[in-house]
């Protein structure tokens, strides 16, 4: 989406404050990227690209750099701390930090195994890439947003191949810590194959395709959208996933209406779109009260996999906490509870259920102080100036609503980026006038180098 918005200097600006800024915000034109660019743009052709890159590294026997993403995550870290807690004094930074050890200590509780805590520390890790972002206009990070573009049309181009060829790595098992995995996993949906592309699996090919072409619709005119965003859609299809094929189809329904109310309107309309797509967080609640049971089932058979997540992935894990660990329902149960690393490393294996739900899942990791940040967060959209971590706020907000979001690593980014200025100074926030520009009119776009 696309808006046009600028912000005045305040009367009591200080000097310090635009040098604070200055050593905050990265240097168009610089010849080099900054931390957390380089950790999501390694992360996201990491994720985009997974199926044949842990085919081409295992062949070429260089498995290591697959966890090159990892060791930026853990230096973002570092980063954080410094540039939040210790120069930036902020209380939801340190508080974040603060609950997050705590979390990863419960996780080690709940699932028994020091390897269990360690996952657990490599799931949550990359949140910290995108809380980077705070205080700094996605739009100023040029060459990131450069390097990120040909996703888009790599993603579509490895679904188009798959489907017509066999790719070599479909199917190819590699070892990883002891443990057998595949470096693409061939699913199925009835009869049809669920194409994955260049991806591990079918749903991550969906992801990037609508991810990445969220990213590049902010500067694109809306002749490009409406170009592309079929063949993207048409490409969704071939993964068959239901979830970001519907959610590529609101979130172009919404870019359209940006882009034609008045100029004035565009910047309040979208901030009203973040805002409002955060009650997607009461949709799993609303389903649950109307359709337990078979209610979904009986008018489609489409729906059963909604279904399932009605009857099962939504309120089991609580069922189950009341068994395993009940002092979970005040603090979390955990880092790593009723996500990946329980299923790869726990005692508690029988009582694994996807929850299938960002929200539910970090409620159920975190306990109800998590409430309190949404809230934060919340209020931090609300006087949000950047036109990319709004529209991620759409796009991720809705995409949750049946993902967890937690594994791969970049939806979990996408979300910290969006979630990030909750640890900005308040008036950081409202003096941020540095706004991604209107999209080109078409022959802006003829005139000038894309």
């Amino acid at each position: 989406m696309s808006s046009n918005s600028s912000a005045q200097p305040r009367s009591d600006w200080h000097p310090a404050d635009a040098m604070s800024l200055r050593l905050h915000e990265p240097q168009k034109g610089s010849p080099f990227f900054n931390l957390e660019a380089i950790a999501l743009c390694l992360y996201f052709y990491r994720d985009a690209l997974a199926g044949a890159l842990r085919y081409y590294l295992a062949v070429v026997k260089i498995d290591p750099l697959w966890f090159l993403p990892d060791i930026f995550a853990l230096v973002c870290i570092l980063a954080f701390v410094q540039r939040y807690i210790l120069m930036g004094r902020s209380l939801v930074a340190i508080l974040t930090l603060f609950y997050i050890c705590f979390a990863l200590y419960l996780g080690y509780v709940f699932l028994g195994y020091f390897t269990g805590m360690m996952s657990s520390f490599k799931m949550i890790a990359p949140v910290f890439v995108g809380f980077c972002f705070c205080g700094r206009n996605f739009g100023d990070y040029d060459r990131l947003l450069r390097w990120l573009h040909p996703i888009f049309y790599l993603t579509i181009v490895g679904i188009l191949l798959s489907s017509h060829f066999h790719l070599p790595w479909v199917g190819y098992a590699y070892e990883t810590f002891g443990t057998t995995r595949q470096a693409t996993r061939l699913w199925w949906s009835a009869s049809e194959a669920r194409l994955a592309g260049l991806a591990a699996d079918s749903t991550m090919a969906a992801f990037f395709v609508f991810i990445s072409f969220v990213i590049i619709s902010v500067r694109r005119s809306l002749l490009w959208c409406l170009f592309w965003a079929p063949i993207g859609l048409y490409a969704i299809k071939l993964t068959t996933n239901k979830t970001s094929l519907g959610v590529m189809v609101i979130y172009v329904a919404c870019l359209i209406i940006v882009r034609l109310v008045p100029e004035h309107e565009k910047f309040p309309m979208l901030r009203r779109m973040a805002l409002l797509s955060f009650l997607s967080i009461l949709v799993p609640a609303v389903l649950i009260a109307l359709f337990s049971g078979n209610g979904l089932v009986s008018m489609s058979r489409g729906l059963f996999s909604l279904q399932d997540r009605v009857n099962n992935s939504w309120q089991l894990p609580f069922v189950y906490m009341a068994d395993l660990m009940p002092v979970g329902f005040f603090v979390g149960c955990g880092l790593g509870c009723f996500n990946y690393p329980q299923l790869l490393f726990s005692n508690k294996l029988s009582y694994y259920v996807p929850v299938d739900n960002f929200y539910l899942g970090t409620y159920l990791m975190f306990g109800p102080i998590f409430v309190v940040f949404v809230i934060l967060v919340i209020l931090a959209v609300a006087r949000t100036r950047d036109i990319y971590k709004l529209s991620f706020a759409v796009a991720m907000n809705l995409f949750t609503i049946t993902v967890l979001a937690y594994g791969p690593a970049s939806g979990l980014i996408m979300l910290g980026v969006a979630f990030s200025e909750v640890f900005g100074r308040e008036r950081r926030d409202e003096t941020a006038a540095n706004v991604a520009p209107l999209a080109p009119d078409v022959d802006d776009l003829v005139s000038r180098p894309a």
